[in-house]
């Protein structure tokens, strides 16, 4: 006669070869119905012993208290500038937990009035040197790079890469009543043409209008960002689209939420303003969770700063758009970046 011992506590083991006809060693096997009650467990000796009680238990356990993989690898995010920041610091507000390293290519600043070509070039160069980096996720926090780039960004890196226009877009097209929507931004990306077709692809029946803003950068980087110069530019720019009748306006480079109030004022409260920095974080957010490579919830994250120009000037202007202490610029050479593509 056969005699078998008593089950032993259950733990994770690799099953063995099956005997024929049956199932390995400390495997589980679902029956038909797939409910989480029938389903049983096989001992050592092949006896079917039911695990209601086991299933039971880990349904009832909360998501959050079960084992999860974590990735201490940083988030790389870059810009031409500092205007990227603004991204940035929504990223350490929404993930705190997380590492960031940011890298501003002021040596090439500003990528707006370039060709689009020069700046994918710049772009797939500074792509490569973050994942050389050992970076898990890539944010091009530049929407001319964006529209320039990404595209190709996304094909060539192994790890995932993120822009600013799709998650605007997607929060435009929702957030419109009325179906038109305005969109501020650098010539170059304009002329990219992004905007159009991720608003057509999420709502044909949206119309866009676009107005290249060239004066903005150069006056928000000045020393008086706020003053009646910039007040007189916006007006400007935001002309064409209040005579369009837009109730949504995407303000598309990361340097324009620095004076959101003059957009604010000049628009007033009946028109929705869309920036790249919230929807951005979310989709980073997202997109961690998504492919569970974030980093524990518990830990408190650090970032560090790199510049291909003066690192005293890029920590001195990088205050005013981190809104947050920067300690240690690192200066990369153009060097660098040109042996990483």
């Amino acid at each position: 006669m056969l005699v078998c011992e008593p089950p032993k506590p259950w733990k994770r083991i690799t099953a063995g070869q099956p005997p024929a006809g049956g199932a390995p060693s400390g495997s589980t096997i679902e029956q038909a119905s797939g409910t989480p009650s029938e389903a049983v467990i096989v001992t050592g000796c092949g006896v079917p012993v039911k695990r209601a009680a086991t299933a039971r238990t880990r349904a009832s356990t909360p998501r959050s208290l079960r084992s999860r993989p974590m990735d201490a690898r940083a988030v790389g995010v870059f810009d031409s500038g500092v205007g990227g920041l603004t991204v940035l610091h929504e990223c350490l507000v929404t993930l705190p937990h997380e590492d960031f390293v940011y890298l501003g290519d002021h040596a090439r600043l500003p990528y707006g009035p370039r060709p689009l070509a020069e700046v994918r070039g710049f772009a797939r160069e500074i792509g490569a040197f973050l994942e050389a980096q050992d970076v898990k996720l890539i944010v091009v926090a530049c929407n001319t790079a964006t529209s320039a780039a990404l595209p190709q960004l996304q094909e060539e890196l192994s790890v995932p890469v993120i822009g600013v226009i799709s998650p605007e877009a997607r929060a435009a097209v929702q957030a419109t009543r009325n179906r038109r929507v305005g969109l501020l931004a650098t010539q170059g990306t304009v002329d990219g043409g992004r905007y159009h077709d991720l608003v057509r692809a999420l709502d044909a029946g949206v119309e866009l209008r676009a107005v290249a803003c060239p004066r903005l950068v150069p006056l928000i980087e000045s020393d008086d960002p706020y003053g009646e110069d910039t007040e007189s530019a916006v007006r400007e720019y935001a002309a064409p689209l209040k005579d369009a009748g837009v109730d949504t306006v995407i303000l598309g480079c990361t340097h324009y939420p620095l004076i959101r109030p003059v957009f604010q004022r000049v628009f007033g409260r009946d028109v929705t303003l869309v920036f790249s920095a919230e929807e951005t974080a979310r989709e980073v957010s997202d997109t961690l969770t998504r492919k569970r490579i974030e980093n524990g919830a518990q830990r408190t994250g650090a970032y560090r700063f790199l510049t291909t120009g003066d690192p005293t000037a890029f920590r001195e202007m990088g205050r005013r758009f981190l809104q947050l202490p920067i300690g240690d610029v690192e200066h990369v050479t153009l060097a660098q970046l040109g042996a990483a593509a």
